[in-house]
């Protein structure tokens, strides 16, 4: 990996609909789920409106194999809970962004774009970390391109 691209972004509000799961592959689980509940709504044909977030919810801890993880896919605002999908609004927030291609690059790209914010002009941010899934479903973890979203405070 080269020398790490960041953009700034500023997130709107969005309301998602959210698949949450706990095991020790939970990243799999939680977007079964998703996917089970917005593809008969066509949601998933169309990925530039239907955007696709993640994140650790909660973060692994030593010694357990199990965490959770959170996906989010935007809807309007006609969508409804339904079974173990939770609709949400997001208040958005200001964001430092890069780019990750490979799933197995997550965890050092998340390292450095740390390192590129302890080194900025700005501050760690309250609201949520975010993953944005770029890639079309079905695509190898290899091939996947994946946005990562640090919170960030000017």
């Amino acid at each position: 990996m080269g020398e790490l691209e960041v953009r700034i972004v500023k997130f709107e509000s969005m309301r998602v609909a959210s698949a949450h799961a706990y095991s020790a592959s939970p990243e799999g689980d939680a977007f079964e789920k998703l996917v089970a509940w917005a593809q008969p709504k066509g949601l998933i044909d169309d990925l530039g409106t239907h955007r696709i977030f993640g994140f650790n919810s909660p973060d692994p801890t030593p010694g357990s194999p199990n965490y959770g993880y959170e996906f989010w896919i935007v809807v309007g605002p006609g969508a409804e809970p339904e079974g173990e999908i939770k609709v949400k609004d997001f208040d958005g927030g200001l964001y430092a962004v890069t780019r990750c291609e490979g799933v197995e690059n997550i965890h050092l790209t998340w390292k450095k774009l740390a390192t590129w914010l302890e080194d900025s002009k700005y501050r760690h941010g309250q609201h949520q970390w975010l993953e944005e899934h770029l890639s079309a479903i079905g695509a190898p973890p290899d091939e996947m391109i994946i946005d990562l979203y640090a919170p960030i405070v000017e």
